[in-house]
Protein backbone atom coordinates (compact mmCIF):
# COMPACT_ATOMS: atom_id res chain seq x y z
CA UNK A 1 0.00 0.00 0.00
CA UNK A 2 2.94 2.35 0.59
CA UNK A 3 4.19 1.47 -2.64
CA UNK A 4 0.87 2.38 -4.07
CA UNK A 5 0.57 5.62 -2.30
CA UNK A 6 3.92 6.65 -3.36
CA UNK A 7 3.65 5.51 -6.88
CA UNK A 8 0.07 7.69 -6.86
CA UNK A 9 2.13 10.50 -4.85
CA UNK A 10 4.89 10.87 -7.90
CA UNK A 11 2.44 10.45 -10.65
CA UNK A 12 -0.18 12.86 -9.32
CA UNK A 13 2.49 15.44 -8.22
CA UNK A 14 4.23 15.18 -11.86
CA UNK A 15 1.44 15.65 -13.50
CA UNK A 16 0.01 19.09 -11.82
CA UNK A 17 3.67 20.43 -12.69
CA UNK A 18 2.79 19.56 -16.09
CA UNK A 19 -0.77 21.00 -15.56
CA UNK A 20 1.18 24.19 -14.16
CA UNK A 21 3.98 24.38 -16.93
CA UNK A 22 1.45 24.08 -19.38
CA UNK A 23 -1.28 26.93 -17.88
CA UNK A 24 2.11 29.03 -17.50
CA UNK A 25 3.41 28.99 -21.00
CA UNK A 26 -0.73 29.41 -22.18
CA UNK A 27 -0.49 32.57 -20.30
CA UNK A 28 2.66 34.13 -21.38
CA UNK A 29 2.41 32.85 -25.49
CA UNK A 30 -0.16 35.74 -25.02
CA UNK A 31 2.76 38.47 -23.52
CA UNK A 32 5.24 37.13 -26.04
CA UNK A 33 2.44 36.69 -29.09
CA UNK A 34 1.78 40.48 -28.92
CA UNK A 35 5.73 41.31 -28.37
CA UNK A 36 6.42 39.40 -31.87
CA UNK A 37 3.51 41.18 -32.96
CA UNK A 38 5.26 44.19 -32.77
CA UNK A 39 8.71 43.48 -33.12
CA UNK A 40 7.24 42.19 -36.87
CA UNK A 41 4.94 45.79 -37.26
CA UNK A 42 7.99 47.97 -35.29
CA UNK A 43 5.77 48.59 -32.44
CA UNK A 44 6.29 48.31 -28.80
CA UNK A 45 3.81 45.70 -27.61
CA UNK A 46 2.86 45.29 -24.23
CA UNK A 47 5.28 47.61 -21.75
CA UNK A 48 2.53 49.29 -19.07
CA UNK A 49 2.52 46.27 -16.88
CA UNK A 50 5.48 45.61 -14.98
CA UNK A 51 9.22 45.23 -16.48
CA UNK A 52 8.91 45.25 -20.11
CA UNK A 53 4.95 44.45 -19.66
CA UNK A 54 5.88 41.28 -17.96
CA UNK A 55 2.79 41.37 -15.78
CA UNK A 56 0.79 41.61 -18.55
CA UNK A 57 -0.87 37.75 -18.98
CA UNK A 58 -1.54 38.87 -15.33
CA UNK A 59 -3.73 41.77 -16.03
CA UNK A 60 -5.61 39.79 -18.80
CA UNK A 61 -6.35 37.51 -16.21
CA UNK A 62 -8.06 40.17 -13.64
CA UNK A 63 -9.72 41.54 -17.15
CA UNK A 64 -11.74 38.30 -18.28
CA UNK A 65 -12.43 37.42 -14.16
CA UNK A 66 -14.11 41.32 -13.67
CA UNK A 67 -16.06 41.16 -17.18
CA UNK A 68 -19.80 40.08 -16.77
CA UNK A 69 -20.42 36.68 -17.64
CA UNK A 70 -23.05 36.83 -20.10
CA UNK A 71 -25.48 34.42 -21.52
CA UNK A 72 -27.65 35.09 -24.57
CA UNK A 73 -31.18 34.40 -23.69
CA UNK A 74 -31.90 32.56 -26.60
CA UNK A 75 -28.72 30.05 -26.19
CA UNK A 76 -28.55 26.54 -25.01
CA UNK A 77 -27.33 27.10 -21.75
CA UNK A 78 -25.77 24.05 -20.30
CA UNK A 79 -24.49 24.02 -23.93
CA UNK A 80 -23.24 27.03 -24.13
CA UNK A 81 -21.38 26.38 -20.66
CA UNK A 82 -20.32 23.08 -21.79
CA UNK A 83 -18.47 24.10 -25.05
CA UNK A 84 -15.35 26.33 -23.23
CA UNK A 85 -14.90 23.76 -20.77
CA UNK A 86 -14.54 20.76 -23.01
CA UNK A 87 -12.18 22.54 -24.81
CA UNK A 88 -9.93 23.00 -21.72
CA UNK A 89 -10.40 19.72 -20.75
CA UNK A 90 -9.14 18.11 -24.13
CA UNK A 91 -6.57 20.19 -24.30
CA UNK A 92 -5.12 19.43 -20.85
CA UNK A 93 -5.39 15.71 -21.18
CA UNK A 94 -3.95 15.38 -24.50
CA UNK A 95 0.19 15.91 -22.38
CA UNK A 96 -1.14 12.77 -20.57
CA UNK A 97 1.15 10.66 -23.29
CA UNK A 98 4.08 12.86 -23.81
CA UNK A 99 7.18 11.53 -22.27
CA UNK A 100 8.55 14.45 -21.14
CA UNK A 101 11.90 12.35 -19.99
CA UNK A 102 13.12 8.84 -18.91
CA UNK A 103 12.89 7.88 -15.03
CA UNK A 104 14.21 9.74 -12.01
CA UNK A 105 15.23 7.94 -8.99
CA UNK A 106 14.08 9.53 -5.61
CA UNK A 107 15.13 7.60 -2.92
CA UNK A 108 14.51 4.38 -3.57
CA UNK A 109 11.87 5.09 -5.70
CA UNK A 110 12.16 4.99 -9.84
CA UNK A 111 9.46 7.28 -11.34
CA UNK A 112 8.70 7.61 -15.28
CA UNK A 113 8.55 11.71 -16.51
CA UNK A 114 5.65 10.43 -18.24
CA UNK A 115 2.07 10.56 -16.83
CA UNK A 116 0.50 7.20 -18.56
CA UNK A 117 2.75 4.85 -20.69
CA UNK A 118 0.12 3.15 -22.34
CA UNK A 119 0.73 1.23 -25.85
CA UNK A 120 -1.35 3.51 -27.57
CA UNK A 121 -0.12 6.56 -27.22
CA UNK A 122 -0.25 8.40 -30.42
CA UNK A 123 -3.85 6.53 -30.69
CA UNK A 124 -4.94 8.72 -27.64
CA UNK A 125 -3.47 11.65 -28.86
CA UNK A 126 -5.53 11.51 -31.96
CA UNK A 127 -8.85 10.40 -29.91
CA UNK A 128 -8.67 13.18 -27.33
CA UNK A 129 -7.66 15.83 -30.22
CA UNK A 130 -10.63 14.42 -32.04
CA UNK A 131 -12.78 15.17 -29.19
CA UNK A 132 -11.58 18.39 -28.78
CA UNK A 133 -13.35 20.15 -31.72
CA UNK A 134 -16.58 18.93 -29.95
CA UNK A 135 -15.76 22.19 -27.46
CA UNK A 136 -15.95 24.51 -30.55
CA UNK A 137 -18.77 22.32 -32.57
CA UNK A 138 -21.16 22.71 -29.34
CA UNK A 139 -20.06 25.97 -28.18
CA UNK A 140 -20.91 27.65 -31.80
CA UNK A 141 -24.08 25.39 -32.22
CA UNK A 142 -25.35 26.83 -28.38
CA UNK A 143 -25.04 30.21 -28.93
CA UNK A 144 -28.13 30.50 -31.41
CA UNK A 145 -25.44 32.95 -33.74
CA UNK A 146 -24.99 32.29 -37.82
CA UNK A 147 -21.96 33.74 -37.52
CA UNK A 148 -20.81 31.27 -34.31
CA UNK A 149 -22.53 28.50 -35.86
CA UNK A 150 -21.17 28.62 -39.72
CA UNK A 151 -17.35 29.47 -37.50
CA UNK A 152 -17.92 25.66 -35.41
CA UNK A 153 -19.06 23.94 -38.98
CA UNK A 154 -15.83 25.14 -40.45
CA UNK A 155 -13.72 23.94 -37.76
CA UNK A 156 -15.08 20.27 -37.86
CA UNK A 157 -14.44 20.14 -42.14
CA UNK A 158 -11.12 21.60 -40.96
CA UNK A 159 -10.42 19.55 -39.02
CA UNK A 160 -11.48 15.96 -40.45
CA UNK A 161 -9.60 16.72 -43.75
CA UNK A 162 -6.47 17.27 -42.21
CA UNK A 163 -6.80 14.79 -39.72
CA UNK A 164 -6.33 12.46 -42.74
CA UNK A 165 -3.10 13.74 -43.79
CA UNK A 166 -1.82 14.26 -39.95
CA UNK A 167 -2.53 10.30 -39.86
CA UNK A 168 -1.49 9.24 -42.72
CA UNK A 169 1.90 11.23 -42.09
CA UNK A 170 2.40 9.26 -38.73
CA UNK A 171 1.92 6.04 -39.80
CA UNK A 172 5.34 6.26 -41.55
CA UNK A 173 6.61 6.78 -38.32
CA UNK A 174 5.04 4.08 -36.94
CA UNK A 175 6.28 1.57 -39.56
CA UNK A 176 9.88 2.56 -38.39
CA UNK A 177 9.25 2.11 -35.10
CA UNK A 178 7.09 -0.65 -34.71
CA UNK A 179 4.87 0.29 -31.54
CA UNK A 180 2.12 3.06 -30.88
CA UNK A 181 4.15 3.87 -27.62
CA UNK A 182 4.77 7.30 -27.51
CA UNK A 183 8.01 6.18 -25.24
CA UNK A 184 8.82 3.38 -28.03
CA UNK A 185 8.94 6.10 -30.43
CA UNK A 186 11.93 8.68 -29.01
CA UNK A 187 13.65 5.16 -27.48
CA UNK A 188 13.83 4.68 -31.08
CA UNK A 189 15.28 8.19 -31.68
CA UNK A 190 18.13 7.99 -29.08
CA UNK A 191 21.44 9.15 -29.75
CA UNK A 192 20.76 11.78 -32.43
CA UNK A 193 18.76 9.15 -34.65
CA UNK A 194 15.57 11.21 -35.18
CA UNK A 195 13.07 10.96 -37.23
CA UNK A 196 13.18 14.39 -38.64
CA UNK A 197 16.11 12.83 -41.08
CA UNK A 198 14.13 10.35 -42.13
CA UNK A 199 10.72 11.58 -42.55
CA UNK A 200 11.30 15.09 -43.78
CA UNK A 201 8.19 15.56 -45.91
CA UNK A 202 6.09 13.79 -42.64
CA UNK A 203 7.14 16.44 -40.71
CA UNK A 204 6.28 18.89 -42.94
CA UNK A 205 3.05 18.03 -43.19
CA UNK A 206 2.41 17.18 -39.65
CA UNK A 207 3.28 20.80 -39.20
CA UNK A 208 1.17 22.08 -41.68
CA UNK A 209 -1.75 19.64 -40.37
CA UNK A 210 -0.87 20.71 -36.83
CA UNK A 211 -1.76 24.87 -37.64
CA UNK A 212 -5.35 23.49 -39.12
CA UNK A 213 -5.92 21.73 -36.08
CA UNK A 214 -5.08 24.46 -33.55
CA UNK A 215 -7.15 27.05 -35.88
CA UNK A 216 -3.97 29.08 -36.10
CA UNK A 217 -3.22 31.52 -38.84
CA UNK A 218 -3.38 30.86 -42.21
CA UNK A 219 -5.68 28.18 -41.39
CA UNK A 220 -7.78 30.29 -38.80
CA UNK A 221 -11.20 29.84 -40.63
CA UNK A 222 -13.29 29.06 -37.48
CA UNK A 223 -12.69 32.28 -35.76
CA UNK A 224 -12.34 34.32 -38.79
CA UNK A 225 -13.04 38.03 -37.68
CA UNK A 226 -13.22 39.36 -41.45
CA UNK A 227 -16.12 37.25 -42.24
CA UNK A 228 -17.99 35.81 -38.77
CA UNK A 229 -16.90 38.65 -36.73
CA UNK A 230 -15.41 36.39 -34.05
CA UNK A 231 -16.67 33.06 -35.36
CA UNK A 232 -17.76 30.38 -32.80
CA UNK A 233 -16.59 32.17 -29.62
CA UNK A 234 -18.45 35.57 -30.96
CA UNK A 235 -21.48 35.20 -27.88
CA UNK A 236 -18.64 34.44 -25.32
CA UNK A 237 -17.34 37.22 -22.88
CA UNK A 238 -15.22 36.48 -19.16
CA UNK A 239 -13.71 33.45 -18.63
CA UNK A 240 -15.64 31.55 -20.75
CA UNK A 241 -14.03 33.56 -23.55
CA UNK A 242 -10.63 33.04 -21.78
CA UNK A 243 -11.12 29.31 -21.78
CA UNK A 244 -11.32 29.04 -25.25
CA UNK A 245 -8.31 31.21 -25.89
CA UNK A 246 -6.25 29.25 -23.33
CA UNK A 247 -6.81 26.14 -25.14
CA UNK A 248 -5.67 27.68 -28.29
CA UNK A 249 -2.34 28.57 -26.73
CA UNK A 250 -2.58 24.70 -24.86
CA UNK A 251 -2.84 23.15 -28.32
CA UNK A 252 -0.08 25.25 -29.48
CA UNK A 253 2.30 24.35 -26.96
CA UNK A 254 1.08 20.20 -26.55
CA UNK A 255 1.66 20.25 -30.32
CA UNK A 256 5.28 21.56 -29.93
CA UNK A 257 5.62 18.81 -27.94
CA UNK A 258 4.30 15.79 -29.82
CA UNK A 259 6.18 17.00 -33.05
CA UNK A 260 9.14 17.08 -30.36
CA UNK A 261 8.77 13.91 -29.30
CA UNK A 262 7.82 12.02 -33.06
CA UNK A 263 10.21 13.96 -34.96
CA UNK A 264 13.15 15.70 -33.25
CA UNK A 265 13.85 12.71 -30.60
CA UNK A 266 11.57 13.68 -27.76
CA UNK A 267 13.83 14.69 -24.67
CA UNK A 268 17.29 12.97 -26.34
CA UNK A 269 19.79 15.82 -27.02
CA UNK A 270 23.70 16.04 -28.14
CA UNK A 271 25.72 15.04 -25.14
CA UNK A 272 23.38 13.03 -22.96
CA UNK A 273 25.65 10.21 -22.52
CA UNK A 274 28.46 12.87 -21.32
CA UNK A 275 25.91 14.38 -19.06
CA UNK A 276 25.00 11.17 -17.45
CA UNK A 277 28.82 10.26 -16.77
CA UNK A 278 29.55 13.28 -14.82
CA UNK A 279 26.07 14.29 -13.20
CA UNK A 280 24.09 11.13 -13.19
CA UNK A 281 21.01 9.59 -14.65
CA UNK A 282 18.76 12.06 -13.04
CA UNK A 283 20.24 15.03 -13.65
CA UNK A 284 20.65 13.91 -17.50
CA UNK A 285 16.79 12.96 -17.47
CA UNK A 286 15.72 16.78 -16.03
CA UNK A 287 17.71 18.58 -18.38
CA UNK A 288 16.23 16.60 -21.07
CA UNK A 289 12.93 17.31 -19.82
CA UNK A 290 13.94 21.00 -20.11
CA UNK A 291 15.21 19.99 -23.75
CA UNK A 292 11.64 18.73 -24.66
CA UNK A 293 9.94 21.97 -23.34
CA UNK A 294 12.32 23.86 -25.31
CA UNK A 295 11.59 22.48 -28.80
CA UNK A 296 7.87 22.49 -27.52
CA UNK A 297 8.22 26.32 -26.97
CA UNK A 298 10.47 26.69 -30.43
CA UNK A 299 7.61 25.15 -32.21
CA UNK A 300 5.14 27.76 -30.21
CA UNK A 301 7.28 30.70 -31.67
CA UNK A 302 6.85 29.00 -35.17
CA UNK A 303 3.14 29.29 -34.71
CA UNK A 304 3.36 32.48 -33.49
CA UNK A 305 6.01 33.98 -36.34
CA UNK A 306 3.80 32.27 -39.45
CA UNK A 307 0.81 33.89 -37.69
CA UNK A 308 1.73 37.22 -38.80
CA UNK A 309 3.65 36.25 -41.94
CA UNK A 310 1.23 35.00 -43.82
CA UNK A 311 -2.23 36.08 -45.18
CA UNK A 312 -5.02 33.78 -44.50
CA UNK A 313 -6.19 31.21 -47.12
CA UNK A 314 -9.66 31.44 -48.55
CA UNK A 315 -11.84 28.50 -47.74
CA UNK A 316 -11.82 26.55 -50.85
CA UNK A 317 -8.08 26.94 -50.60
CA UNK A 318 -7.83 25.66 -47.16
CA UNK A 319 -9.69 22.33 -48.12
CA UNK A 320 -8.22 22.08 -51.45
CA UNK A 321 -4.91 21.73 -49.96
CA UNK A 322 -5.99 19.59 -47.33
CA UNK A 323 -8.15 17.07 -50.06
CA UNK A 324 -6.05 17.47 -52.95
CA UNK A 325 -2.30 18.08 -52.09
CA UNK A 326 -1.42 16.45 -48.26
CA UNK A 327 -3.84 13.59 -48.25
CA UNK A 328 -1.85 12.37 -51.59
CA UNK A 329 2.04 13.55 -50.49
CA UNK A 330 1.24 11.72 -47.30
CA UNK A 331 -0.23 8.49 -48.85
CA UNK A 332 3.13 8.69 -51.50
CA UNK A 333 5.24 9.20 -48.33
CA UNK A 334 3.51 6.15 -46.93
CA UNK A 335 4.32 4.23 -50.03
CA UNK A 336 8.14 5.53 -49.92
CA UNK A 337 8.46 4.82 -46.43
CA UNK A 338 7.48 1.03 -47.02
CA UNK A 339 10.12 1.01 -49.90
CA UNK A 340 12.75 1.78 -47.90
CA UNK A 341 12.14 -0.52 -44.95
CA UNK A 342 12.19 -3.19 -47.87
CA UNK A 343 15.43 -2.34 -48.69
CA UNK A 344 16.61 -1.84 -45.80
CA UNK A 345 17.43 1.52 -46.62
CA UNK A 346 15.93 4.12 -44.08
CA UNK A 347 18.04 6.86 -45.22
CA UNK A 348 16.64 6.41 -48.92
CA UNK A 349 13.33 7.21 -46.87
CA UNK A 350 14.32 10.62 -46.41
CA UNK A 351 15.63 11.71 -49.65
CA UNK A 352 12.72 9.75 -51.38
CA UNK A 353 10.32 11.79 -49.48
CA UNK A 354 12.08 15.32 -50.19
CA UNK A 355 12.00 14.14 -54.15
CA UNK A 356 8.49 13.27 -53.71
CA UNK A 357 7.09 16.43 -51.70
CA UNK A 358 9.10 18.54 -54.56
CA UNK A 359 7.51 17.05 -56.93
CA UNK A 360 4.20 16.90 -55.47
CA UNK A 361 4.55 20.42 -55.61
CA UNK A 362 5.74 20.70 -59.24
CA UNK A 363 2.13 18.72 -60.18
CA UNK A 364 0.24 20.76 -57.71
CA UNK A 365 1.24 23.62 -59.42
CA UNK A 366 0.48 22.44 -63.15
CA UNK A 367 -2.39 20.56 -62.76
CA UNK A 368 -4.30 23.17 -60.55
CA UNK A 369 -2.63 26.67 -59.78
CA UNK A 370 -1.98 27.33 -63.98
CA UNK A 371 -5.57 25.56 -64.78
CA UNK A 372 -7.02 28.12 -62.87
CA UNK A 373 -5.36 31.28 -63.56
CA UNK A 374 -6.21 30.12 -67.66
Amino acid sequence: MDLFNSVFFAKASFIGVIFLITLGVAAYSTYFERKIAAFMQDRIGPDRAGPFGILQPLADAVKMFMKEDFIPANSNKWLFIMGPCLSMLTALMTSAVVPFGDTITIGDATFDLQGIDVNIGILWVFGIVSLGVYGILIGGWASNNKYSLLGAIRAASQNISYELAMGLSIIAILMMTGSLSTKAIVEAQQNGHWNILYQPMGFIIFLICAFAECNRTPFDLPECETELIGGYHTEYSSMKLGFYLFAEYINMFISGAVMATLYFGGYDYPGVDFVTAQLGATAATLIGAGALIGKALAFVFIFMWVRWTLPRFRYDQLMGLGWSGLIPLAMFNVVVTGLGILLDQQILIGIGGVVVFIAGIVVYDQLFVKKKLA
